[in-house]
């Protein structure tokens, strides 16, 4: 009888956790608690209220203070979500998982931290926010 093989979800953390193709990331600005696993990279969009709603755009990074069931609307369209406060099991994680996009959740400071448009690349399952170089090169 050999050695048994270790879970599915032991194996799948990992490989998140270690990516071969990973952007090219500094340091972590923000860490939190990981609510949704994956790697998502994106324009940080900062949402301060259902005002701002308008503004979201395919591919963005939510970054805001908390969600409720009337911004369930912006899972459909973000890469991400990062939220100053919460758990694993409040509204922006749960729906997250659900729509199967990276979230971080409890980074305080997130919206202090990050600034709209600003490239981050935010991993769900370490639950860290990364700044990603920018590898555009500039023609004089």
């Amino acid at each position: 009888m050999g050695r048994p093989a270790p879970p599915r979800e032991v194996i799948l953390a990992i490989e998140h956790t270690h990516p071969d193709n990973s952007p090219k990331r500094e340091g972590p600005i923000i860490a939190g608690t990981p609510a949704s696993r994956g790697v998502a990279t994106g324009p940080v969009r900062l949402v301060r209220s259902v005002d701002d709603f308008d503004a979201v755009r395919p591919g963005d990074v939510i970054v805001c203070r908390a969600t409720d069931p009337s911004w369930t609307v912006l899972f459909g369209v973000a890469a991400a979500v990062v939220t100053e406060t919460g758990g694993i099991l409040t509204h922006a994680a749960i729906v997250a998982r659900e729509y199967g996009i990276p979230a971080v959740v409890a980074a305080k400071g997130a919206i202090e931290a990050l600034a709209d448009h600003q490239i981050v690349s935010v991993d769900g399952t370490t639950g860290r926010v990364h700044a990603v170089r920018s590898t555009t090169v500039e023609v004089a």
